[in-house]
């Protein structure tokens, strides 16, 4: 994930992302990254526009929140989570019984 902020600042900046600007601000930051993990990104950054990326990538927006939705839908679930702790109960109290029987 260092690599890939290291390609945005690159980009930027209006630097070239190469082997040789990576590893400055690789070894800028202390980062131990191996040389092959360098020449991947490279390599795959090599026909892709960062900046039309990241323009597609903001104006696709993230997925809308869910909404409240309206009071039947609630209703159904509060019956549905009552459902689910009677069942719950009969669980409890089929083990605690069978527990007894074992002393």
């Amino acid at each position: 994930m260092e690599l890939v902020y290291a390609a945005l600042t690159l980009s930027e900046a209006g630097k070239e992302i190469n082997e040789d600007n990576l590893q400055d601000i690789v070894d800028a930051a202390g980062l131990d990254v191996e040389d092959s993990e360098i020449s991947a990104l490279v390599a795959a950054l090599e026909d892709v526009d960062i900046q039309e990326a990241m323009e597609t990538a903001v104006a696709g927006g993230a997925a809308p929140a869910p909404s409240g939705g309206d009071e039947g839908g609630s209703e159904e679930s509060e019956d549905e989570e009552e459902e689910a702790e009677d069942e719950d109960e009969g669980d409890e109290d089929d083990a605690a019984e069978g527990l007894g029987n074992m002393f």
